[in-house]
């Protein structure tokens, strides 16, 4: 272009990051600056800067979606993990990180080739409040805990330099690629009975915000260190999230300390002006009252057309625009977008789809795979067993359907039909017209390979047809006549019937697990049961190794399956977790709700049986001394028995300098070598009112060989994993009696909280 960038500070790499930055901003006109604060900033020839297109997407994998990566005969396609809910089943921390990083080496390799960008908003970390949500295959789940531990684990993954995770100064650490957390915040409906994401009020407590809606982003920003945050369609007790300075400027920004930029929904400050009416907003207003809220860039076009004349009226500052696009260039510069980055620059077309890849999310796909039914140990089968077996259902040759939404295109698919025909002889039947299965007219012929066949797998579920953003569940059942074929086949079957749930959220199956004298025959041909989520390009391998006995399942659920008059007993826009007795509406999560289930969160077997041992104190002390500046806050409790002299003091307040080691033999007393989650709950002291059950606060996948014993070591902050948050949202530590349990096992430590003064 005819320009000497020795005369560019910005291009100076001997200054800081925010110096460079600024003087990058301050060569803008206003103009100028306003057409760079949308997700396909224009760039400024005129100074050498290109244009950038920041919305690319890497949930699971490389996706195509957003402008910023595509594919071609270049790059034809990038390993497809796995969806997120599918991962987090495995509970292996060390998985979820090692597939960030390898879908960040794809992501930069595809950079370097020109097809892709260095920004990826990803990962969705919504808890997931309700089972109707479209978008639980795009979550981990419903524990707070667990989701935030899921998103520092991968985002780490994504954007960490080997060598360079940790900084003094986290702001101008490297970055492999950029990750993104979202929806923030209370982001968790999208379409139910005509409530929509885009016009949806959320009206949350201050108690389910600090404790639900905002713990997973916090862990995100404070332990994932993440570049950038995304707020959501909704509004939050009235206010838009992405012009609520509270959770912007002074929860992320303030509290969090967060070193990076904030990003809009796609087009949601056009659905503020348009849908939500808010303030009965012009353009102009929105557009400044989200850049003074906080929000650095627009997904969408507002900012580019209307912050010039906002500014130009009065409504918000220049200098307000300077300081998001500072932010917005310093995550560029740590992501060498202006410099290059070394180390980097010999990633290319053979690091995209390598057969480590391939072979991680094989191993991604086993390790989420849930046993929840087997019974007389009929599972796993040994090859050769039967000689033929009947292969039925509308997923059975699932290819697209394996691998969720924010997709880009696989390397590859294995289809169950596919991964199962390794191991046998094989008859196909599709037994429905689609996943929706509208009619019964394909069952016959499924029940007559039944009756032919040595044995039979059944695989069903939903796709993205039934469940996927912009559209929730009505109901919990498998779709259309999918009850009717499996329950036909089992009944016509020669042999022993497997069935293989392959869906996001939890179907309601009981009808195939109850004792009932009318269904008993049926269940008892259904000798095993399978959720296989939704497990990505090699899903296929992964239920044939699980069934024939390659690979010894040991994920867990990392939600509750509800029974279908779940949905009856309330409306899914209504917000709290703890049940509302006014109404009788149940509590929401594991946390909260004691109504009957069909399977409840962390529930999975395995093809061996473990057994726990503590091997640390079974019963643990703990005394703060208060000084005349430390004030013991009240509870309210259940009954005058359980009230405490001293109930709680803020957790703020104390210096939790308090450990609670937890050590577990964990001991395989089978003949199979399996992987044990290992999940660790605490229990607050009984009677106080409206605290949760239980809650996990720690959780470590560990293998164990067959007869062979492990110790795992948990060492637990007393703080942080016996507090709770009281109705006004204070974060507090009771005094009394907790409990650290250990998954269902009868193994508990004794933890007896006091304060003195």
């Amino acid at each position: 272009m005819g320009l000497d960038m020795a005369d560019f500070a910005y291009c100076d790499t001997t200054l800081s990051y925010e110096v460079r930055a600024k003087d990058l901003v301050d060569r803008m006109t206003l103009s100028e600056k306003a057409h760079q604060m949308g997700d396909k900033a224009t760039g400024v020839i005129r100074i050498g800067l290109p244009r950038y297109h920041w919305w690319s997407e890497a949930l699971h994998g490389v996706s195509y979606v957003g402008h910023g990566t595509y594919f071609n005969e270049l790059v034809p396609g990038a390993t497809s993990f796995p969806t997120v809910i599918h991962t987090t089943a495995a509970f292996n921390q060390s998985l979820w990180k090692t597939i960030g990083k390898a879908v960040s080496t794809e992501a930069r390799a595809m950079y370097n080739l020109g097809n892709a960008g260095l920004t990826y908003w990803s990962p969705v970390i919504n808890p997931v409040r309700d089972p109707r949500w479209g978008r639980i295959t795009e979550t981990p789940g419903e524990d707070p805990f667990v989701v935030g531990t899921f998103a520092s684990n991968f985002v780490r993954g994504l954007q960490d330099l080997e060598g360079q995770e940790h900084t003094n100064d986290t702001g101008s650490r490297p970055l492999k690629v950029s990750a993104c957390c979202k929806h923030y915040a209370a982001y968790d409906i999208d379409n139910w009975k005509g409530v929509s994401r885009f016009t949806f009020d959320a009206k949350v407590t201050e108690q389910d915000m600090v404790e639900t809606f905002l713990r997973p982003f916090e862990m995100c920003v404070k332990d994932g260190d993440v570049s950038s945050v995304m707020c959501s369609y909704n509004r939050v007790n009235g206010i838009p999230t992405c012009a609520d300075p509270i959770l912007l400027k002074e929860i992320i920004r303030e509290q969090w300390k967060f070193n990076g930029y904030i990003v809009s929904d796609c087009d949601s400050i056009l659905e503020m002006v348009e849908r939500h009416k808010w303030l009965n907003d012009t353009a102009e207003d929105a557009v400044a009252h989200s850049l003074k809220a906080g929000l650095d860039l627009d997904c969408g076009d507002y900012y580019p057309v209307y912050l010039e004349k906002s500014v130009r009226l009065g409504k918000v500052r220049e200098a307000e625009i300077d300081t998001s696009l500072k932010y917005l260039y310093v995550v560029l510069m740590r992501l060498g977008f202006f410099d290059g980055i070394p180390s980097l620059m010999s990633l290319g077309k053979k690091d995209i789809c390598s057969e480590e890849h391939i072979e991680l999310a094989a191993q991604a796909a086993r390790e989420g795979v849930v046993l929840l039914k087997n019974i007389e140990s009929n599972l796993p089968w040994k090859i050769d067993q039967y000689k033929n077996i009947a292969i039925i259902g509308p997923l059975a040759n699932a290819t697209r359907d394996m691998i969720g939404n924010y997709e880009g295109t696989p390397c590859r698919y294995v289809s169950p039909l596919k991964g199962l025909s390794a191991f046998a002889q094989v008859k196909y039947q599709q037994g429905c017209e689609g996943v929706k299965c509208p009619t019964d007219k394909l069952i016959f012929p499924a029940t007559q390979a039944a009756k032919r066949a040595d044995a039979t797998i059944l695989v069903m579920g939903t796709n993205l047809k039934i469940e996927n953003e912009g559209l929730d569940r009505e109901e919990l059942l498998l779709p259309g006549y999918q009850n009717e074929l499996i329950t036909q086949v089992a009944v016509a079957s020669k042999g022993p019937v497997i069935l293989v749930i392959m869906s996001a959220g939890g179907v309601d199956i009981s009808q195939f697990l109850r004792s009932d004298p009318k269904l008993d025959y049926i269940n008892k041909k259904i000798k095993g049961i399978l959720w296989v989520g939704h497990p990505g390009q090699e899903g296929g391998r992964a239920i044939a190794d699980v069934i024939f006995g390659k690979y010894n399942p040991g994920g867990r659920l990392p939600l509750t399956w509800h029974r279908n008059d779940y949905v009856d007993k309330l409306p899914m826009d209504s917000m709290p977790l703890r049940p509302v007795e006014s109404l009788h509406y149940p509590g929401r999560t594991y946390k909260f709700y004691n109504g009957s289930m069909v399977y409840p969160f962390g529930y999975g077997l395995s093809y061996t049986k473990f057994n726990y041992k503590l091997t640390t104190s079974k019963e643990v002390p703990i005394t703060i001394k208060l000084d005349r500046l430390q004030h013991c806050r009240n509870l309210n409790y259940t009954k005058k028995s359980f009230e405490k002299s001293c109930p709680a003091v803020l957790v703020d307040d104390i210096t939790c300098d308090s450990e609670i080691s937890v050590e577990v033999e964990v001991q395989n007393l089978g003949d199979r070598d399996g992987s044990e989650v290992v999940m660790v709950y605490s229990k607050p002291p009984e009677g106080i009112v409206g605290t949760h059950f239980k809650q996990v606060v720690g959780f470590e996948r560990v293998f164990v060989a067959a007869k062979k014993s492990e110790k795992v070591k948990f060492i637990l902050d007393a703080c942080k994993s016996l507090r709770i948050v009281d109705n006004k949202g204070y974060t507090l530590l009771p005094s009394g009696l907790h409990k650290i349990v250990l998954g269902t096992s009868s193994e508990t430590i004794e933890v007896n909280v006091s304060y003195a003064r």
